[in-house]
């Protein structure tokens, strides 16, 4: 199946699946089959393939993500509003995650242990 996201101001606003019979599976030959498939069924606006399996434009574009346009790849949204994004689109907490499993706490900004039970996921 491929996957196709309508992009509204920057932004991924909608999505398709289209069967691979259409389309075909070699991107990026395929993409331009799914947007005249998408055209003739009356859907307007720009349409770009996204990839499930992340083989390219970085990540599988949802709802709510940005599509960057210099670098031809959709970016998550913001985690946390203390998260920066980096020259990879890929975003950074302020502290770096220790090994293991962690959550991180945007009040105190820091992470948290889940291992082990504790009132900080109360902050």
């Amino acid at each position: 199946m491929a996957h196709f996201v309508q992009i509204t101001d920057g932004v991924v606003t909608d999505g398709m699946v289209i069967s691979n019979d259409v389309v075909g599976t070699e991107f990026p030959a395929s993409e331009s089959v799914g947007q005249e498939f998408i055209r003739n069924h009356k859907y307007v606006g720009t349409w770009l393939q996204t990839s499930y399996n992340h083989n390219f434009r970085k990540q599988y574009a949802g709802i709510g993500f940005t599509y960057d346009v210099d670098a031809n790849e959709f970016v998550a949204p913001q985690p946390f509003p203390s998260w920066t994004l980096n020259s990879s689109n890929d975003w950074v907490p302020p502290v770096p995650k220790p090994e293991g499993w962690y959550s991180w706490n945007e009040g105190n900004q820091s992470w948290i242990n889940i291992d082990e039970p504790s009132d900080e996921f109360l902050d």
